[in-house]
């Protein structure tokens, strides 16, 4: 998968530009909160890219394991058609047959078990892809609200920044804690 982009250069030039006018204080707490809230946008991003990788690959993991299960599957059902041909012409079957069958069995199930521990670490990765993947959403959201608050010089619109911040940053715990 590929990695989520943060495009907020533009909005990180503005603010600079109105902070260096320097008429209202408030405007460098805008400026370095969007400044943090970017930074978490790009590790958030980073670790959903991550997450999303490693659940596809365990998704694969988990499919070879599954066609690896049938193909023992299939090899058994050949032969058991064989032995049963062959006690159906009342020629003798081997044991060497017999163990075959059974061991195909056991193998099935040590693969069967693989599998599911591939399905459970992707279904794992997607819930942390997830979560992080809404707290890059909530921070970009922040920093727009930040550079609208700092483009109409409404301190409302920070405070509304923050609180998507917040929100965000919650996302993002949750995304390493998942």
């Amino acid at each position: 998968m590929e990695e989520i982009e943060v495009p907020t250069e533009h909005l990180h030039e503005h603010i600079e530009h109105e902070v260096e006018e320097g008429k209202e204080k408030w405007i460098l707490g805008v400026a370095l909160s969007s400044a943090f809230l970017a930074a978490l946008a790009a590790v958030s991003s980073l670790m959903a890219g991550f997450h999303a990788n490693e659940a596809m690959i365990d998704r694969i993991k988990s499919s070879d394991q599954w066609s690896y299960y049938q193909a023992k599957g299939i090899k058994s059902a050949v032969l058991n058609t064989k032995i049963e041909l062959l006690k159906s012409f009342k020629k003798p079957v081997s044991d060497r047959d017999e163990q075959k069958i059974e061991q195909y069995k056991d193998d099935q199930d040590k693969i069967s078990e693989e599998a599911k521990k591939d399905d459970e670490s992707s279904e794992d990765h997607l819930k942390h892809h997830e979560a992080l993947a809404h707290s890059v959403t909530l921070f970009q959201v922040a920093i727009a609200m930040g550079a609208i608050a700092a483009l109409t010089r409404r301190k409302m619109f920070w405070f509304v920044s923050m609180g998507f911040g917040g929100i965000g940053l919650v996302f993002f715990v949750i995304g390493f804690l998942a």
